[in-house]
């Protein structure tokens, strides 16, 4: 992982990869809310329903009371996130949503726009 990564950034890919690893999914992913509390998921995919592994972590921590995410992490093979792969995060005003390989690596780091009024 990146030295220069935020200590905080670090722990939730190593969760995101954990959730991976664990459930040999896709994609894993975590978030963490402005307590500091942190939620990992993986991407479902069901014949009824298809949700990525951020959506699931975002459902998880709106389920558990949090209003605002300070960030998120997305670790998959994939070398980009779409909009729609992260809209999810910006719904809960995410700082930033962080792209890493499965080896943990950072590959992209996604800020939260301005939007101007």
């Amino acid at each position: 992982m990146d030295a220069e990564l935020d200590p905080e950034d670090a722990k939730i890919i190593t969760l995101a990869r954990a959730a991976r690893a664990r459930a040999g999914a896709e994609a894993g992913a975590a978030v963490r809310d402005t307590t500091g509390r942190t939620y990992a998921a993986v991407d479902v995919r069901l014949p009824a329903l298809s949700l990525s592994a951020l959506e699931v972590a975002v459902a998880m921590a709106v389920s558990s009371g949090a209003e605002a995410l300070e960030a998120a992490a997305v670790v998959c093979a994939a070398g980009a996130l779409t909009e729609s792969e992260f809209a999810a995060a910006r719904d809960l005003k995410a700082a930033h949503v962080l792209l890493a390989a499965p080896d943990g690596s950072l590959v992209a780091t996604y800020p939260q726009p301005t939007l101007s009024e």
